[in-house]
């Protein structure tokens, strides 16, 4: 069953364009398609989508290892969570 993950950023001053930059070659395994969303002051978020949840949890090492390619370029998110706000699940209803 189709899967999704979301992951929220908030990018250092004067960073956008290299946190930009390192997602536009992504190709993780099993990766249907990914969308990058501006939602603020310097705060982004991921969403991929994805065929079931082994195959995104499959790809887990991939993303950490972009992650870690662009990780100087962000900011604590605060409340414990670091550097990002993922979540991931499964597609329970398809709305039009």
């Amino acid at each position: 069953m189709t899967a999704f993950n979301a992951v929220r950023f908030r990018v250092k001053p004067g960073r956008d364009q290299d946190f930009i930059d390192a997602h536009k070659n992504v190709s993780w395994p099993g990766l249907r398609r990914s969308y990058m969303i501006k939602t603020g002051e310097r705060t982004y978020c991921v969403i991929a989508e994805w065929p079931d949840m082994e195959t995104l949890a499959s790809a887990r090492p991939d993303m950490i290892a972009t992650l870690n390619s662009f990780r100087d370029t962000l900011e604590d998110l605060g409340n414990g969570l670091g550097v990002t706000d993922a979540v991931a699940g499964q597609v329970v209803l398809t709305l039009k």
